[in-house]
């Protein structure tokens, strides 16, 4: 069974940086392409950034391209979301993700695991 704990959010200020972490636990973890999703009150969940197992692919959204960068340390089982430039309207519930295969998929159904979501509050 796989398992997915974040941590790192927290209120910070806006331009601000902030690092989410996601553990793995499971099956190889680098059989598995993650996500980074967020979910801010009143809107849809969506994807923010993804990598492939390897890490040799990435995506982002266009919003945050040039202030985000996700990495994975396999050797760590774990994931990461370096947030830099935080802006008020970062604020969200993150939510990492994990599914089977070598593609990345920004869809939220093509997603099996999820973890419980951490709370950032970026502040004016």
């Amino acid at each position: 069974q796989v398992q997915l704990v974040e941590s790192g959010g927290g209120l910070v200020q806006a331009g601000d940086s902030l690092r989410l972490s996601c553990a793995y636990s499971g099956r190889t973890f680098s059989s598995y392409t993650m996500g980074w999703f967020r979910q801010a009150p009143g809107k849809e969940r969506e994807c923010v950034s993804a990598i492939t197992g390897s890490g040799g692919s990435t995506y982002y959204v266009d919003f945050v391209k040039g202030r985000f960068t996700i990495s994975r340390d396999n050797a760590k089982n774990t994931v990461y979301l370096q947030m830099h430039s935080l802006k008020p309207e970062d604020t969200a519930v993150y939510y990492c993700a994990a599914r089977a295969g070598p593609d990345i998929n920004i869809r939220l159904a093509a997603y099996t695991y999820w973890g419980q979501g951490t709370q950032v509050t970026v502040s004016s």
